[in-house]
């Protein structure tokens, strides 16, 4: 059956957060996603000072004052989305509901779709990997961080034991009755 895009936002949608821990395939289904709703893509692993790229990279774990510069920078382009009043998607893993805050900064018009998956599958996804700065060893730190979005957050949580193609569907199907209720 094909697929119809969705090019409206939903009033209350600025921005749609892709998140999730390192390997969940944040990048890939916000592509595909930012293509079938034809929006803009922010990829927010662009946005990273080089000093957290060059830690990461030597496997050192980010802290919360290493990441603080990041997520300003992405929430300064949800801003500008904002203003433009031109919907985007967005990656971030946004781990902890404090950096979702930022990002959200106050506003009910960002979304978060977690991508949740088994640590075993993610893990297995790092190590077939290549030519990304983010080390599989890092892995448990990601999980150790996390704060999956509580039932009062604006997300919802999408499994990612299927297809790209299919969990981009699952989430325009989502979407496409917004309602907070849902989230």
């Amino acid at each position: 059956m094909p697929q119809r895009p969705v090019t409206q936002a939903p009033d209350w949608t600025t921005a749609i957060v892709v998140m999730g821990v390192s390997g969940v395939g944040k990048s890939t289904v916000a592509a595909r996603l930012a293509e079938r709703l034809q929006w803009p893509l922010v990829e927010g692993d662009s946005l990273h000072p080089l000093a957290n790229i060059e830690k990461m990279s030597r496997g050192i774990p980010l802290n919360d004052d290493d990441r603080l510069p990041w997520l300003k920078a992405i929430a300064a382009r949800i801003e500008a989305a904002r203003q433009a009043h031109r919907p985007i998607v967005v990656t971030c893993s946004a781990l902890k509901r404090s950096y979702r805050n930022i990002l959200a900064d106050g506003h009910a018009d960002v979304g978060f779709v977690y991508l949740q998956g088994a640590k075993e599958l993610i893990a297995q996804r790092l190590a077939a990997r290549t030519n990304h700065f983010m080390p599989p060893g890092l892995l448990d730190s990601q999980f150790a961080a996390l704060q999956e979005p509580g039932a009062d957050e604006p997300a919802i949580a999408i499994p990612v034991d299927a297809a790209p193609d299919a969990i981009v569907s699952t989430i325009v199907d989502r979407l496409a009755t917004p309602t907070r209720a849902q989230y």
